[in-house]
């Protein structure tokens, strides 16, 4: 063990080992229990040799999300434009997935980093070369919005035992005031840990919505839809 120890400490220590990691350190403790000093001691060294690849605590952060963001598939050369789109998507959702702070981080930055900026600049430009319009690509990423890097926001935070107490509560409360929203709870056998609800499946209500939009935005695009001329504001 003490040799293993000496082995790691002979390892550079260079800024990519120092994200990775970090990464891996965020995966295992969490990242609110992630600290400098953590790391410095998962990786054997002093604090201070932290600091001469990552000069604080937000700039390794940011490196961390640039990490998360290399673990997506680069784009399949020859794909229509759907289908590359909902690849891109689906394994940037993989990657965030996997690690879980990595969303919360990401949404966090002030602004994007290049490697950010690259994967949304590839996300447009299979928009582009799809037979997509600047003004329908430019209403497409708002559409979008996180979903583009496969992350979305639930209405309602599904926090453990929120689920149990609401259904304990729905029999007194919800059947005559709600009945509606009662009928749909009632309606579908949901798995624990989902975030959408406990027992919705998060995978399927994700490629569910997105396969949605995609539908949507080739409709779009074949009508040559154009913002020019559409009224807003006025609930169209």
């Amino acid at each position: 063990m003490a040799q293993q120890a000496k082995a790691v400490r002979r390892t550079p220590l260079t800024r990519d080992r120092v994200l990775r990691a970090a990464v891996a350190l965020a995966d295992d403790i969490g990242i609110e229990a992630l600290s400098m000093r953590r790391l410095a001691q998962e990786l054997g060294v002093v604090p201070m040799a932290l600091y001469k690849h990552v000069a604080n605590k937000e700039q390794l952060l940011t490196g961390m999300v640039d990490v998360v963001m290399g673990e997506i598939d680069p784009p399949a050369p020859g794909a229509d434009w759907k289908g590359a789109v909902r690849r891109r998507i689906l394994s940037a959702r993989r990657a965030f997935v996997a690690h879980s702070w990595a969303a919360q981080v990401l949404q966090s930055r002030s602004s994007p980093t290049p490697v950010v900026l690259a994967y949304m600049d590839s996300v447009i430009g299979m928009f582009r070369t799809g037979g997509f319009s600047v003004d329908l690509t430019h209403h497409v990423m708002h559409a979008l919005g996180s979903r583009m890097m496969g992350i979305t926001q639930e209405l309602f935070d599904a926090s453990p035992g929120r689920d149990s107490q609401a259904q304990a509560v729905a029999p007194q409360v919800g059947a005559v005031e709600f009945p509606y929203v009662m009928e749909l709870a009632g309606a579908v056998a949901h798995d624990e840990g989902a975030v959408v609800g406990q027992g919705c499946d998060d995978q399927f209500e994700f490629e569910f919505a997105l396969d949605l939009l995609l539908d949507g935005f080739e409709r779009l695009r074949q009508q040559g839809w154009s913002s020019v001329g559409c009224s807003r504001g006025e609930g169209r």
